[in-house]
């Protein structure tokens, strides 16, 4: 019994008309995919976790008396990280207090001083009315007889001395003036300074304890024990964990559409892709990483080859997701911003 050909051409008709389809819808999707997505996000893998980190550094000179934290620590802000030999700043406060209550004591002198000259300002004019009353009434009575000339003369003589003494008097006051011109105890400038190195002294002393600016991590510890460190001198430096953000960096020619506002998708290598972080585009560097290099590229000079610069983009997170699943400084990122 002989088998019709018919079937089997038929099956292989069904067959090349499935590749042909094939052929034909596997393409157009992935075209149509591809499409949709690079149309719609822009992606990278050139991206890290930043943070902007606090460093510490040693506001006064000393010895170092104590150290509370270590490398990876979690601190808060206020708490105490280090603590400096503090004897010499508490003797440099005692006698700024002192020179404050000596100055204080000294003021108080001038203003009193000041009512003294007042004082010898009227009893040197009381003197020159009684000189000048008595001089007129003995120069009417010469003209009798009635007094001697010698009695006239000492009149005189009482006169102009009453005169330069009152003129004395004047001058020490206004002398006395002006020590305390338009001030009183509390605004003298004498005061003031005394006060203002008092606050100074009181301020080096708290400076010997050295606390947290930020919350953070401690990274970076530079400090030890018995360790003596001039002023400026870095001890460490705090990373914010919950204030990091990503810095993305895109190929030029992928940010046509990318500007400040728009929405972003990231994940790490640390957790996977299965946990997703929510961001948003807060800025655009004003430059390439090239521009900014220690020894920027000479491109005017010598053979030039194109090299497609990257722009710095910077994506800030949501807070409650980096509370959940903390992240590091450093760590890659994929990032995916919508733009459509």
């Amino acid at each position: 019994m002989t088998v019709s050909p018919a079937p089997s051409k038929r099956g292989l008709r069904i067959r090349l008309l499935l590749l042909l389809a094939l052929a034909v819808v596997v393409p157009g999707g992935a075209a149509a995919w591809w499409w949709q997505e690079t149309s719609r996000f822009v992606t990278t893998d050139n991206a890290y976790v930043a943070a902007d980190v606090a460093n510490v550094m040693a506001q006064t000179t000393g010895t170092i008396a104590e150290v509370r934290v270590d490398d990876t620590q979690t601190v808060h802000r206020g708490d105490v990280l280090a603590t400096f030999d503090a004897a010499d700043a508490r003797i440099a406060l005692a006698q700024a207090e002192a020179e404050y209550a000596r100055v204080l004591r000294h003021v108080r002198q001038y203003f009193d001083e000041d009512k003294t000259a007042a004082a010898q300002v009227s009893y040197a004019q009381a003197v020159l009315n009684q000189a000048r009353s008595d001089l007129a009434r003995r120069t009417r009575l010469s003209g009798s007889g009635a007094i001697s000339a010698q009695e006239l003369s000492n009149s005189q003589a009482a006169y102009d001395t009453a005169v330069a003494a009152l003129d004395v008097a004047r001058r020490h006051q206004e002398s006395q003036a002006a020590l305390t011109d338009r001030s009183d105890v509390s605004s003298h400038p004498e005061v003031m300074a005394a006060r203002a190195s008092v606050d100074g002294a009181r301020l080096a002393l708290e400076r010997t304890t050295v606390r947290a600016p930020i919350d953070g991590t401690v990274i970076q510890k530079r400090v030890a024990l018995g360790q003596r460190l001039q002023s400026g001198a870095p001890m460490l430096s705090l990373v914010p964990l919950e204030h990091v953000y990503v810095i993305a960096n895109y190929k030029e020619g992928q940010l046509e559409h990318v500007h400040v506002g728009q929405d972003a998708t990231l994940s790490s290598d640390l957790y996977g892709s299965d946990i997703s972080y929510h961001g948003r585009v807060v800025g655009l560097s004003g430059g390439t990483g090239a521009a900014f290099a220690i020894i920027p590229a000479q491109n005017a000079t010598g053979s030039w080859i194109k090299v497609v610069q990257r722009l710095p983009v910077r994506i800030d997170l949501d807070a409650a997701e980096l509370r959940a699943h903390p992240l590091r400084v450093g760590l890659s990122m994929h990032v995916k911003i919508a733009v459509r």
